[in-house]
């Protein structure tokens, strides 16, 4: 102790010789903070690391002029803040209650079945078709079918004869009349309980660490915008009771028909060279336009202390990776442990596993794998559990 309290009266004495006109403490700290202590104070501090409190450390430390920003992070959502199996599987449940109600009694596997006849009857057209346009038009394909098969059977039962018997211009009344038949409302009616469901899934389904780690970036960056670059329907904005606190934006493909299919005409060159600047470009537009609103708001401007830095995060090297680093983002990518469940990996390794709800076809595939290998080189972070997200948020600034 002797030993310690001589080398802080020491300090002192340096201080206030270097600074003869502040000799109380908070004028120390002061002088401290805004002129650079003198050599011999460093020297000192470096002999011993109780010579000078800690707190002037601190104060001394957080001049260090900060070099970035985190301005902007975005996420996807399907298998990275959520396994995305359960969440359809339980989305699917859903959708088959919904159809009996209407008097249907449709397997799930049957609308993805019809899903992919449909986009592969589209042509090239088809692989640019939304989640949405596919399941939609499923869901009324396969009711037409239910409807179809059920007035044949009625016309079979009037006319006393098996339904094989019945004329070619009957059964084309029976699917003139199937088609007319099918309400555009209860399609809609189906779809969006599905659709709700798969939200409510999400939620129920977060990975652990989702919420304590959005938490934690928006206490380390109390100015960042947090938002969502997906392919699918979901949106954080409608999961009020886990993630819609924290995100401030959500982007969808399915929000720019003509980029969705501009990016899946150019997915068919096979050489990994397809663009997806457009749904992130819009992605950073929209950050522009909260970030201006912000400042407008504020009765103080912040000076800026640093570089801007935009970050995505998500588990798909082509379509995360890829596509927002084209755009200038910096990227993590969510290669997380088996226990999470992520499917993407699963499908394009040395062994493919096909997810059942997935309508992509051999092509399509292969093409994205394509891209993966084109991406790899873009990773600026791979961490394997989210928890490691900050730490990695930090590194990408440091770096």
């Amino acid at each position: 102790m002797k030993y310690t309290s001589t080398l802080l009266s020491a300090t002192v004495a340096s201080f206030a010789t270097y600074n003869n006109n502040h000799v109380d403490g908070f004028s120390l700290q002061m002088s401290l903070r805004f002129s650079p202590p003198p050599k011999s104070v460093l020297s000192l501090r470096l002999a011993s690391a109780t010579a000078v409190p800690e707190t002037w450390a601190g104060t001394y430390q957080s001049n260090k002029k900060k070099t970035k920003d985190l301005a902007l992070v975005t996420f996807d959502l399907d298998d990275s803040l959520y396994p995305i199996e359960p969440v359809l599987s339980d989305a699917n449940r859903a959708f088959s209650a919904a159809m009996e109600r209407y008097g249907y009694s449709i397997d799930p596997e049957d609308i993805v079945r019809v899903g992919k006849a449909i986009r592969e009857a589209a042509g090239p057209a088809g692989v640019s078709m939304s989640h949405t346009e596919v399941r939609l038009q499923a869901i009324k394909e396969e009711m037409r079918r239910v409807l179809y098969e059920k007035k044949l059977r009625e016309c079979a039962q009037d006319w006393a004869t098996e339904v094989e018997s019945l004329t070619a211009p009957l059964k084309d009344s029976a699917k003139k009349w199937a088609k007319q038949a099918v309400s555009p409302s209860v399609v809609e009616s189906i779809y969006s309980a599905w659709e709700r469901e798969r939200h409510h899934s999400a939620e129920r389904h977060l990975y652990p660490e989702v919420i304590t780690t959005l938490q934690k970036i928006k206490e380390e960056h109390p100015n960042v915008i947090i938002g969502a670059v997906t392919d699918g329907k979901a949106n954080p904005m409608l999961m009020v009771f886990s993630l819609a606190p924290y995100f401030d934006f959500c982007m969808s493909w399915e929000d720019d028909a003509a980029g969705r299919m501009e990016f899946f005409k150019e997915l068919g060159n096979v050489d990994g060279s397809a663009g997806l600047q457009w749904i992130y470009k819009a992605a950073f537009d929209k950050y522009k336009e909260l970030a201006e609103t912000n400042e407008e708001m504020k009765y103080e401007v912040d000076e800026k202390s640093g570089e801007p830095v935009w970050i995505h995060i998500g588990d798909d090297l082509a379509y995360d990776v890829g596509g927002s680093a084209s755009c200038g983002a910096k990227t993590i990518l969510l290669d997380l442990d088996e226990e999470y469940g992520q499917s993407a990996k699963l499908r394009f390794g040395e062994n493919p596993v096909i997810p059942s709800w997935s309508t992509a076809s051999a092509e399509e595939l292969a093409n994205r794998k394509a891209m993966n290998e084109a991406a790899e080189e873009l990773v600026d972070k791979r961490v394997t559990r989210l928890s490691m997200l900050p730490d990695a948020i930090d590194e990408i600034l440091n770096d």
